[in-house]
This record gives structure tokens, sequence and C-alpha cells, in this order.
């Protein structure tokens, strides 16, 4: 057993185990109309990884035989995947709640003039990463006309209902600029909410906050600065109990670009894919194995049991530890 799996068992000599599967995550690819500074899978428009189809149809069986909640849609910038509309279409067959991870400018890419309207018509909830409602923030970790992309695109999807109507909801995320753990989520959505229609007239549903985890090209950045070491110790440190049941990997597993299997995303970018006796791609599915499974941890396991808490639904607990 790891640091974490002692700290979450409360010293018992046992790790973290599932406790079903809710949601399904699905990498459609690395590739990305972005470099950020934070990204954890080191997306950018030079990697070209991609779900192919027959991959796709793999996941639309487990998606069918597991009857999950939700199928969750990420990347990369999953709108580059040019088989997404024929996933998000199959999926809607099945009568799954399908959810689609942006970083809002892959929306306006040449060839995507209609995403929005085909998002719309088939009810897929949208949750857009905005780590700033201030363009200097956005631009630093996002590049330059990131920022007014971002708002464009958003002005676009409210043009539509999304963010507007209780059908059609547009969450969007913020994570930290630096080496520090998120604030309150309910005052950070107030500011947001207040700045964004302030200033350009926008809205959103909800404000989800997650904290930068110590991999990909953020920890390629703590090490540049010898902050690592510092950072890791600020989130063992920030354990929250409360945030234990929650975490996101106990009720949703990732499946990879290239049908691998891991219990997070952040795992598939370390390349932990699940193990424990559970199956590590999609080609040995194994549904009771996979429910029960025992959980892949590291020491970056604690950027989600930090403060409040981190997982792709945003905050874990209300009040840090």
């Amino acid at each position: 057993m790891n640091r974490f799996e002692k700290m979450v068992s409360g010293g018992k000599k046992d790790g973290l185990y599932a406790c079903g599967i809710e949601v399904i995550q699905v990498n459609v690819g690395l590739w990305c109309n972005q470099s950020c500074a934070h990204c954890h899978l080191s997306s950018s428009p030079q990697n070209r990884e991609m779900m192919e189809w027959p991959i796709m149809e793999k996941v639309l069986d487990v998606v069918r035989s597991a009857g999950p909640g939700k199928v969750d849609i990420t990347g990369g910038a999953p709108e580059l995947n040019p088989n997404l509309k024929a996933f998000v279409r199959e999926l809607s067959k099945a009568g799954v709640s399908i959810q689609v991870r942006t970083n809002l400018t892959a929306i306006l890419e040449p060839g995507n003039e209609d995403l929005g309207e085909f998002f719309r018509d088939r009810k897929v909830k949208l949750v857009g990463s905005l780590p700033c409602y201030l363009e200097e923030n956005v631009t630093a970790q996002r590049g330059e006309s990131v920022y007014e992309k971002s708002i464009k695109a958003i002005r676009t999807l409210n043009a539509l209902g999304y963010g507007i109507d209780r059908d059609l909801p547009l969450d969007l995320v913020y994570n930290p600029g630096g080496a520090f753990l998120p604030g309150d989520q309910a005052a950070l959505e107030e500011a947001y909410r207040k700045e964004l229609h302030d200033r350009f007239g926008i809205s959103f549903t909800n404000l989800l906050t997650m904290a930068n985890m110590p991999v990909g090209r953020f920890e390629e950045r703590l090490k540049r600065e010898k902050h690592l070491e510092k950072y890791e110790k600020l989130l063992s440190d920030s354990f929250n109990p409360q945030t234990v049941p929650g975490l996101m990997c106990r009720h949703q597993i990732s499946v990879g670009w290239d049908g691998a299997l891991y219990d997070c995303d952040f795992n598939l970018a370390l390349d932990m894919m699940m193990n424990h006796g559970a199956p590590n791609h999609i080609d040995r599915w194994n549904l009771d194995d996979v429910v029960h499974r025992r959980i892949v941890t590291g020491m970056h396991c604690f950027g989600c049991t930090a403060g409040r808490g981190s997982s792709c639904a945003g905050a874990l607990a209300t009040e840090p530890q």
C-alpha cells in the first residue's frame, strides 16, 4: 500500500475500491487546437492520437451492458475527432445522458459551424473550460486570443439556449493559475457570473472548480521552478476525509483513445491502467471485475482529496479540512 491508500483506508491493510459505474468517461483523442500550460495530458495540435470507430463501437457495447447514467466525452479537443457526431448519435439511441468537455474554442474551428446545433438537438450537456474570468490569467495558461475566442464561443452557445434553458446546461471549469488550491466554489461562481454577465452579457449554468494535478505540463513547470515537492506536500497536508466518498474514480471509469481502461483521466495521463485483477483494455471487458475493482492510486491522487476536493464534477466538500 502506498501513502495515499493508507490515508484513505484509515490505516487498514486495504486499498481504495470502486462503488459502481455511474459515469463512463471516454477520451476520444489527444489532438487539440490549444497547448495549455497546465494540461495533464500534454495535448496539442501536434498530438494526433485519435480514437477510431472500431474502439467507439466497443465502447458502445460496454455502455449498453454496463448501463451508466452518463457518458462523459473528453480529449484533447473531442470536437476534432471526425467520428464524434456518429458516436454521439449512437449514444443517443442507447438512451444514455451525454456530456462533452470542450475548451470552447474548438467549437469555432472550421468544419464545426453546425456543432452547437447538433449538440442542442440531442440535449448534450456541455462543460467548457475557462480557467479564469480575467483575460490576462487565461492568456497565461492558454495563449494569445484564447480568451476572446472563448467568450465568442459562449455567446454562440447562449444564442442556442445553452446556459439559459434548463435542459441545455453549460458549466464552466476553473482551475488555479499556479501551485495553490482552488478557493470556495460558490464564491468563485458568484464572481464569474457577475464579471461575465456585466462585461459580456453571457450566462452559464454552474462553475466547477478543479485543482491542478502534478501531472503532465503542470508537473514539468513545477519541476522547472523547483516547486514540485512543496506542491505535493501541500496536497497531502490538505487531505480531507470528507472527499473520499465522492472521489470520481469510485463511481466512474476512463477509456483511453486506444481502448485502454483507467480508473480516471489522470491515471490515463500517467499510463497507470486498471490493475489488481481488473481488465486493462476494453477488449477484455468484464463488468463484474470492473465494478468491484481495487483502484490504482499514487501521490497525484492527493490532488483530488486536498482542501474542498476536486473531481470532474467540481468540488467534493463545502469546507476544507
